[in-house]
């Protein structure tokens, strides 16, 4: 979700979540059988942050889009890629052409996997939802989904920044809408900026948070926070060029209760 390349993916009509390859994915297991890997990941541009650094945490993941062209999942998932979310989503009207085939390369390899859609400030929330719901399965066993919101300077077609009231209102009915379909209420990622601007802590909801050059527990002023983007520049077998790197914060005990706590069933 690099904000200077992750969101123009192509229109493509909304088709039924097609087989690519032979090999159908295995049943999810149980969150408390997930083996947790160990990151084996390089970094192109790698930062020293301050405090605990990302390596002391032990769950690290991904999240992919087009741009990462086709991924070989199983030797991500070998090099320590414990969850990937794909973007899936953007607008009322876009998905990524590489949406479906990692969401299924994804299962196959035994990567527990989500989807994203990235919010467009110039489209109605509902139509938004339901264009997410209508290409994202609903399987059990995946993430919950996740709703990006962060500001779109580059789009050629909607530069708009509403009010953080308008924002927080768009983001709590695609919430309403996509809960209410999965069973399970999206996480929020965003980035410092949108999140001061909007006072996206009044949403109450879980975040995942972006930021690169400072630790996120002093970016976003001690906010609890679940999940941390600590690399635009990361480096994993299986991808070629750049990469997201995540992690989730907490230990290997706590990542599998949640998981059983926040998988879609």
């Amino acid at each position: 979700m690099t904000l200077t390349r992750r969101h123009f993916a192509l229109a493509l009509p909304a088709l039924a979540l097609t087989a690519c390859g032979s090999r159908a994915p295995a049943p999810p297991p149980e969150p408390g059988e997930v083996q947790v890997r160990p990151p084996r990941f390089g970094d192109s541009d790698p930062v020293e942050f301050e405090g605990r650094p990302p390596s002391a945490y032990p769950v690290h993941g991904i999240d992919a889009a087009r741009f990462q062209n086709t991924i070989d999942w199983r030797r991500a998932r070998a090099a320590g890629v414990n969850f990937a979310w794909l973007k899936a989503t953007e607008g009322g009207d876009r998905i990524d052409p590489q949406f479906r085939a990692n969401w299924r390369n994804a299962a196959v390899a035994g990567v527990p996997r989500g989807a994203y859609h990235f919010y467009y400030f110039c489209t109605p929330a509902e139509v938004q939802a339901r264009w997410f719901i209508e290409n994202v399965p609903r399987e059990a066993g995946s993430l919950p989904p996740v709703l990006d919101l962060e500001w779109n300077p580059f789009s050629p077609t909607c530069t708009l920044r509403p009010p953080a009231e308008t924002v927080r209102a768009e983001a709590a009915t695609f919430i309403r809408i996509v809960t209410a379909h999965y069973g399970q209420a999206p996480v929020i990622y965003t980035t410092p900026d949108f999140w001061e601007r909007n006072h996206i802590s009044r949403l109450g909801r879980e975040v995942w948070v972006r930021s690169v050059a400072e630790h996120a527990h002093g970016r976003y002023d001690g906010h609890p926070w679940t999940f941390w983007q600590y690399s635009g520049t990361g480096l994993v077998d299986g991808i070629g060029g750049d990469v997201d790197l995540n992690l989730f914060n907490g230990s290997e005990f706590a990542w599998r209760a949640w998981l059983a706590r926040r998988l879609v069933r």
